[in-house]
């Protein structure tokens, strides 16, 4: 887990599809948390409609969203967080006020992206914060894609193959 100085009040975003909910998104969305504070919000967009259908066949968004509703009862961390529909990559990112925006490597340039809008608008850059692969058993990334494959499970232990 990446560990960050306490502070009194962060709002953090994050977003993406959260299909198949893994340990790559959990850290993602605890470090968020973490990143956040005690008293901080974390916005996760969740992918909706043309933006999700693009990717591949994916869980409704309805089950997408109780998933991470139930990750984040588990871990005590719902009532600072706002859970949202995008429509597009970039969410209300580039509007609203955050402070921070969490990402994995493979979205670091979508981050970048936001931020440069955010500069043409006049709006205070997000700190970046790059949360590194969880990786499977095999030392590869945990990603949905491999898990709806059935080469791994959701904590990236090797599944046999048929």
């Amino acid at each position: 887990m990446i560990h960050f100085p306490v502070v009194d009040y962060m709002k953090v975003c994050l977003g993406g599809t959260f299909d198949l909910l893994h340990d790559g998104h959990k850290r993602l969305i605890m470090t968020a948390c973490d990143l956040a504070g005690p008293s901080g919000t974390v916005l996760i967009g969740i992918t909706k409609g043309n933006l999700a259908a693009k990717q591949r066949t994916i869980t409704s968004y309805q089950k997408r969203k109780e998933a991470i509703e139930a990750f984040l009862y588990k871990e005590k961390a719902i009532p600072h967080v706002v859970l949202t529909p995008i429509q597009d990559k970039y969410g209300p990112s580039v509007e609203e006020e955050f402070d921070a925006i969490v990402v994995s490597p493979e979205t670091k340039s979508t981050a970048e992206e936001i931020n440069a809008q955010r500069r043409q608008r006049g709006k205070k850059q997000l700190q970046i914060v790059v949360v590194p692969y969880v990786l499977a058993k095999d030392g590869y990334p945990i990603s949905s894609t491999r898990i709806r494959n059935g080469e791994i499970d959701e904590h990236g232990t090797l599944r046999e193959k048929e």
